[in-house]
């Protein structure tokens, strides 16, 4: 599916943003929060293949749009203290506006299927 494959790479690019931070720039608590609610966007998509309902699938995909927001937060903040350069943010800012769009977008399939009785 789309959306695991995508936050599945995208989660391999915090991973390694995480170790440069760590390793390189020695930003450890940034870093952290980057690393968890970065990752955490597939883990919920991932959770959401095997929903026990549509209901929670939805639950599972909002989850994973709400940490791929606070990622886009985290973005932003390492751009803004020039952690990273404006083109590094630019091409990880894109993917994650990348899945938050797929991420409303199913979720607005899905909230519609409930409303609909299906």
């Amino acid at each position: 599916m789309v959306i695991q494959d995508k936050s599945l790479a995208f989660a391999i690019r915090i991973v390694n943003l995480f170790k440069y931070m760590s390793e390189q720039k020695k930003e450890f608590v940034l870093s952290k929060q980057i690393l968890k609610s970065g990752t955490s966007i597939g883990a919920n998509a991932r959770e959401a293949q095997y929903a026990q309902s549509t209901a929670d699938m939805v639950s599972k995909y909002s989850i994973a749009l709400k940490e791929a927001n606070e990622t886009a937060y985290w973005l932003i903040i390492y751009k803004e203290t020039s952690y990273i350069s404006v083109e590094e943010y630019e091409s990880l800012n894109n993917d994650c506006e990348e899945l938050i769009k797929l991420l409303t977008k199913t979720l607005k399939t899905l909230k519609a299927k409930i409303s609909n009785g299906d």
